[in-house]
């Protein structure tokens, strides 16, 4: 497993069998689009579009593009912390297809802090500081580079071309389809990827856990185009998106954005995990 996770590592360096011109960033689109999108940047890069690492966490690629970031006023449940603007990712990146279970935290960390406990379900009770020794451990153990996402990210990669308050559309009736929440989950987590995926192949992307992000939390910078926004250098509370299984469909909005202080542990947080491609010049 580990070789092959070198082999791919390799290829993101120095796009051995790749295209010669990368795809360009197109924005917004569909279903279908997005994961053509998708598919033409791992064969740009060599790489394929889905792989798993040495604790069987799947990550799927994450093609560069550009999106609006944010909430339109119209936007039911908007606020005045989600002001659209313009952002560029400029570089590819993997992202795990699920968040990070109980059963791979304790097989990293040696151990298992939550408080709905069943192997398959997202690890929960974990602070962003235990997310941040959850990846310093496994990319020493496996020679690769993980992270957190970024802010920026996590909101392009749950929208995977979107427009709408959510990945698949703007109908809360249908939320029960991709996520848990206070309608269907019974106030408990459960096993990630019982719902429906996003456009890109990704699973939980609302509700379940919330799911800390890189980023200091502060209101958006002005600026008519943003590229790998990182967030401001120092803050109070880190960054968590997507919602969780005990609140109501407004706050699992792709654009609704959450923050607490990062050495806070609770139910109803967790993770999911990037991993950098890097690319050579």
């Amino acid at each position: 497993m580990k070789r092959l996770i070198v082999c791919l590592l390799l290829s993101c360096l120095t796009g051995r069998g790749a295209q010669a011109t990368p795809p360009p960033a197109v924005a917004p689109f569909g279903d279908n689009q997005a994961k053509a999108h998708q598919k033409a940047w791992a064969d740009h890069l060599g790489v394929p579009v889905e792989t798993t690492n040495s604790s069987g966490i799947k990550f799927v690629l994450i093609p560069p593009g550009e999106f609006t970031m944010g909430s339109p006023e119209r936007e039911p449940g908007s606020s005045n912390d989600e002001t659209e603007h313009l952002v560029k990712i400029t570089k590819p990146f993997f992202l795990s297809v699920y968040e990070v279970t109980q059963q791979q935290y304790e097989q990293v960390m040696g151990n298992n802090p939550s408080g709905y406990k069943v192997a398959n379900k997202p690890v929960d009770k974990v602070s962003w500081n235990d997310a941040v020794q959850f990846f310093h451990k496994l990319s020493e153990q496996d020679g690769v580079e993980y992270r957190l996402p970024t802010e920026a990210e996590w909101e392009y990669t749950c929208r995977a071309g979107t427009v709408t308050a959510y990945s698949f559309g703007g109908d809360v009736p249908e939320l029960t389809q991709y996520g848990w929440f206070s309608r269907n989950s019974n106030n408990t987590t459960h096993p990630v990827g019982k719902k429906l995926p996003n456009p890109w192949g990704l699973y939980d992307m609302h509700g379940n856990v919330w799911e800390w992000c890189q980023d200091w939390y502060a209101a958006y910078r002005s600026a008519k185009v943003l590229s790998d926004p990182q967030g401001p250098a120092q803050g109070k509370g880190r960054v968590l998106r997507g919602g969780a299984f005990h609140i109501q469909p407004l706050f699992l909005r792709s654009g609704l954005r959450g923050d607490n202080l990062p050495d806070i542990r609770n139910v109803n947080f967790g993770f999911r995990l990037a991993r950098t491609c890097n690319l050579s010049p």
